[in-house]
């Protein structure tokens, strides 16, 4: 005797396949939610510097990081719990900068020791060098005469190792959207000054800088 051999209908193919449209549009919509979700704190970075920077100022009439008066400002009596700068009303050293007397990390050190951010207030710690939500580095600046990218403004604050898919996302919240012109410029870096990249790619991870 033969067999009867079934096999699926039109209708439960359909359901099916509407299923899994269903399974992979609820992947997608995750994904897009988590992204957002990385550029919203990435965004946040860069909107607290300028915030402490002046808060700061108005708070000791100095540049944190500059301030000649920092540890009668921010140590308990006959302590020295952080370094003064030179006052010469800008910060000095690399955003991406590790040197303990550099201002650029002092900068740290002085908005913390003042109550403005969280984090580690020895410069010494492990965990001392601020990061952002992807693990890259933060930083912060003068823009001086050769400013990261070429970033307008005063100063310029640089976060490390954002995905490009995040890039053109952030630029979008803060600037015109486009990483190679306005205010805020994403580059490529390998140990140096970040260099322009004139096209973004999903999968590589970049220096983006704002000037304020």
């Amino acid at each position: 005797m033969r067999t009867k051999q079934t096999g699926f209908t039109l209708v439960e193919i359909s359901i099916v396949l509407v299923i899994i449209g269903l399974l992979l549009g609820g992947v997608l919509k995750g994904q897009a939610l988590i992204d957002s979700a990385k550029v919203k704190n990435l965004a946040q970075d860069f909107r607290n510097v300028p915030t402490m920077i002046y808060a700061y100022q108005d708070k000791f009439r100095a540049l944190p990081g500059d301030d000649n008066r920092a540890p009668g400002h921010l140590c308990p009596s006959a302590s020295t719990c952080t370094s003064a700068g030179d006052a010469n009303g800008m910060i000095d050293g690399t955003w991406d900068s590790t040197a303990a007397t550099d201002e650029s990390v002092l900068f740290w050190q002085h908005v913390r020791l003042a109550g403005l951010t969280v984090g580690a207030t020895n410069v010494a710690d492990a965990n001392f060098i601020p990061t952002n939500s992807e693990g890259g580095r933060i930083g912060v600046q003068s823009a001086g005469t050769t400013p990261p990218l070429g970033v307008p403004g005063g100063y310029a604050m640089c976060s490390a190792a954002v995905p490009g898919k995040l890039v053109v996302q952030l630029d979008s919240t803060l600037d015109d959207g486009d990483p190679e012109t306005g205010s805020m410029r994403a580059g490529l870096s390998s140990g140096g000054a970040p260099v322009s990249a004139a096209n973004i790619a999903d999968g590589t991870a970049y220096v983006v800088c704002l000037g304020v």
